[in-house]
């Protein structure tokens, strides 16, 4: 085989190789950059999951309108979280920023670019494939005219041959040696012809190939070559872009988490227990010192038993005084044991059995009844003097605002009426009159309802002992000129239990005294003694100081004959001529199930 031949062949082969190299290498390339969009893409996804995460946990645990939590923003830890939680929304709204520069600085121009990428790929593939199949058509034509000229070159000579044999030959005709003469000449110029055309085919595809490697390939070479160049430094730019998107906002999320480090630092546990004591303080007034009951004094009687019972008949029995100490006579039980007599608090007694309308309230005291909270009554009197001044301030306030709202509300319209008096083509004046009615009538309401409530309030405040008096003992008798101040003061004197909760007591103004007349007596003589419903066991000690209790040691047994209202406090009885009240938490019920009037504890 000619050499050229082989050597033209494989130069052809070998550029059919670099060209089948490079479409793989630039065909990964493009994979390369699409795997790298794919990952920015799922990066996106990631933030965008995140802060919808965040902003979610955020508004969990945002307060909710009308909720208790509303009242425990007044701490400073509970503001303090509120603005981290603030602060935590807006770091998550960084984080959908950073997956919208991810999206629209990367994603959308990497998606752009490749397919841009591959366009100019198949278009410079496409050059590379035609120039070559035009330099293996050249080579082709080069060989079938090298082919041609070769056969007509042995034609030629086989021709000559011909001729030369049949001119030596004597016995050949002249005419026969002509017609050889003639086809050796015809074959000589087809073999020039054949000469001529390979000359000139082979100058061509030497051009040809000549252009083809020096100038067309290199040219879609260097194509291809930037084409790979510009690919990599865009996926490279997209990487530092990548850098770049979370750069851009460590700035703000530095500040938010600046914001809750400030919100952390602003607690203040002082401030926040103050908040306590203001939110919880009752304003009663600390009680006395206890006064001394003497004992001694019946043991220094000469009266024996049997002189004390010959004389009942003759004069009118005495009541001994109970061993119930310091009860608040509504709870003393009732015996038929003589009784001391005191004179003087008989007689003002009378003048108070002459007020009928308030037997009513002391018999609510007697049941230790008191409001249950979160249904009290309108004037908060179920509240301690402090709470039901804050109470009633806050409603005064709140009546104000509205009483505000609907002056500015009847000062447009006014002002309207004003207009359309002085441009009647604008509207009808007298349109306005019913909604100025309208306003008027609810002016009107809302400040009777704050002069009620302001008239409760100064009544409290009033009462609210002053803060540099010092403590005693609450004393006096209760006032009869006024029935209805009576009932409130009996709705709102109470006084401090054990347990936080609070008792229905004297004022500082007011005080009941035991009473002795028989007027009194016969006015609770109907009433029977109460039934046990159950027992108790204490689980703490009680002193029992305040009237109306009863003073009980850890693990005593008592009887249960009144059980709570929902004032906090329970009546107990230790024997016959022993009971009074005790804190509910002080003690574990056990309500028997059949007796009449008790309540099974789940």
């Amino acid at each position: 085989m000619d050499l050229g031949k082989v050597d033209g062949l494989v130069k052809i082969q070998q550029l059919r190789d670099q060209f089948d190299n490079l479409e793989k290498h630039t065909q990964w390339g493009i994979e390369f950059a699409e795997k790298y969009t794919k990952f920015v893409k799922e990066r996106s996804e990631i933030e965008i999951n995140y802060a919808k995460q965040i902003r979610n946990l955020s508004k969990k645990y945002q307060p909710k309108k009308n909720s208790r939590e509303d009242e425990e923003n007044k701490y400073t830890s509970c503001r303090a979280f509120l603005a981290a939680l603030n602060e935590l929304n807006d770091y998550a709204g960084q984080h959908e920023l950073i997956a919208e520069n991810l999206t629209s600085q990367i994603i959308s121009e990497l998606t752009r670019y490749i397919q841009e990428l591959k366009t100019e790929r198949k278009s410079h593939f496409h050059d590379g494939r035609k120039a070559q199949q035009h330099i293996e058509n050249s080579w082709k034509q080069l060989e079938s005219s090298k082919r041609r000229f070769e056969r007509d070159c042995k034609e030629a000579d086989r021709a000559q041959q011909y001729f030369d044999k049949m001119d030596a030959d004597i016995n050949v005709t002249k005419a026969d040696v002509e017609k050889a003469r003639q086809q050796a000449q015809m074959r000589h110029q087809m073999a020039a012809d054949s000469k001529g055309e390979y000359s000139a085919y082979l100058q061509k595809f030497n051009q040809e190939q000549n252009e083809h490697y020096y100038t067309l390939i290199p040219h879609i070479f260097q194509r291809i070559q930037e084409m790979e160049e510009k690919r990599i430094e865009r996926v490279g730019e997209s990487m530092k872009t990548f850098a770049e998107v979370d750069r851009q906002v460590l700035p703000i999320v530095g500040k938010c988490l600046d914001g809750m480090t400030k919100a952390a630092e602003s607690i203040e546990p002082k401030t926040d227990s103050k908040q306590v004591v203001e939110s919880y303080k009752s304003g009663f007034e600390p009680p006395g010192d206890v006064e001394f009951e003497d004992y001694s004094q019946p043991m220094k009687r000469t009266v024996s038993e049997s002189s004390l019972s010959n004389s009942r008949g003759e004069s009118k029995p005495e009541k001994p005084v109970s061993k119930s100490k310091g009860k608040l006579w509504p709870f003393i039980k009732k015996n038929k044991s003589p009784k001391q007599h005191k004179e003087p608090l008989s007689h003002r007694l009378n003048e108070f059995m002459a007020s009928k309308p308030k037997m009513h309230c002391f018999r609510s005291l007697k049941r230790g009844l008191s409001l249950k909270l979160g249904s009290g009554p309108e004037d908060f009197s179920h509240l301690p003097p402090e709470q039901r001044r804050k109470k009633l301030q806050a409603k005064i306030d709140d009546i104000n605002k509205d009483i505000q709202k609907e002056m500015d509300q009847k000062d447009a319209l006014t002002k309207m009426k004003d207009v359309y008096v002085k441009n009647p083509q604008m509207g009808d004046p007298s349109s306005v009159d019913p909604r100025l009615a309208e306003i008027g009538q609810a002016i009107e309401k809302l400040q009777i309802e704050a002069q009620k409530f302001e008239g409760w309030l100064a009544e409290v405040e009033g009462r609210l002992p002053a803060k540099s008096d010092p403590p005693r003992r609450q004393s006096g008798l209760y006032e009869t000129q006024n029935n209805t101040t009576t009932v409130n003061n009996c709705a709102q004197d109470r006084e401090s239990s054990p347990d936080g909760s609070y008792t229905e007591e004297q004022s500082s103004e007011t005080q009941i005294k035991v009473p002795s007349t028989q007027e009194f007596d016969d006015e609770f003589d109907d009433e029977e003694t109460l039934p046990t419903i159950g027992t108790c066991k204490a689980l703490y000690p009680f002193e029992g100081h305040n009237e109306g209790t009863i003073a009980v040691a850890e693990g005593e047994l008592l009887y249960v004959i009144e059980e709570d209202k929902g004032d906090g406090w329970t009546r107990v009885r230790r024997n016959e001529e022993e009971e009074g009240y005790v804190p509910t938490s002080y003690v574990e019920v056990f309500l028997d199930t059949n007796a009449k009037g008790a309540m099974t504890y789940i």
